[in-house]
C-alpha cells in the first residue's frame, strides 16, 4: 500500500524540515510513502476565508486518483492512540488499498467538496498544531505504527 500525505505550502522551519527528513528515512524501510506539498494559494490575504478553502480545495481534489481511500486530518475527526492507529493503517492494508492518503488542510480547513471526497477524518488531539508541526508529528505516528505492526523496538506500552 502507497501511503501519501498532502500538505498546503512549504515546511518554513528548518528543525521541522529536518524531523520530517527523518522520520521518511525510517518510514522507507516500512511502506512507500510520499509527503506532496501544493503551493499556497496566491493572494489569500485579499480572499475571504471561503474562498481560499475552495482554491486549495480544487487544487487537494486534482491529486486524487478515484482509488484513493482518502483521510482527512481534521479537529472534528476521530482520536487513535498510537497503537490503534497501527490497527486502522494493518485493517487499511489487509483491505487491498492501492492508496491511502492523507490530507492535511489549509488554514481554515477544507472545502465542502473535499470533505465529501473524504472516506475518514482522524484527529490527532483535542488541541490545536501549527500546519508545519502536523506533518511531522503525523510522519512520526505512521512510522511509529509500522514499527508496532513490525514487532519493533521503538514503541514503548
Amino acid at each position: 500500500m502507497k501511503t501519501c500525505l498532502i500538505v498546503i505550502g512549504k515546511t518554513d522551519s528548518a528543525y521541522i524540515r529536518d524531523g520530517i527528513a527523518e522520520y521518511e528515512k525510517r518510514l522507507a524501510r516500512y511502506l512507500p510513502y510520499e509527503m506532496k506539498v501544493l503551493a499556497d494559494v496566491k493572494n489569500s490575504k485579499s480572499m475571504s476565508e471561503n474562498l481560499q478553502k475552495e482554491k486549495e480545495g480544487k487544487m487537494i481534489l486534482e491529486q486524487l486518483q478515484s482509488t484513493d481511500y482518502v483521510v482527512l486530518l481534521d479537529e472534528r475527526g476521530k482520536q487513535y492512540s498510537s497503537v490503534d492507529f497501527s490497527e486502522y493503517l494493518s485493517h487499511k492494508m489487509l483491505r487491498g488499498i492501492n492508496r491511502l492518503v492523507f490530507i492535511v488542510g489549509g488554514p481554515y480547513g477544507f472545502s465542502d467538496a473535499v470533505y465529501k471526497q473524504a472516506n475518514d477524518k482522524i484527529s490527532l488531539s483535542k488541541m490545536t498544531f501549527s500546519h508545519q508541526m502536523v506533518r511531522m508529528i503525523f510522519v512520526e505516528q505512521i512510522y511509529r505504527a509500522m514499527t508496532i505492526l513490525k514487532g519493533g523496538p521503538y514503541h514503548h506500552e
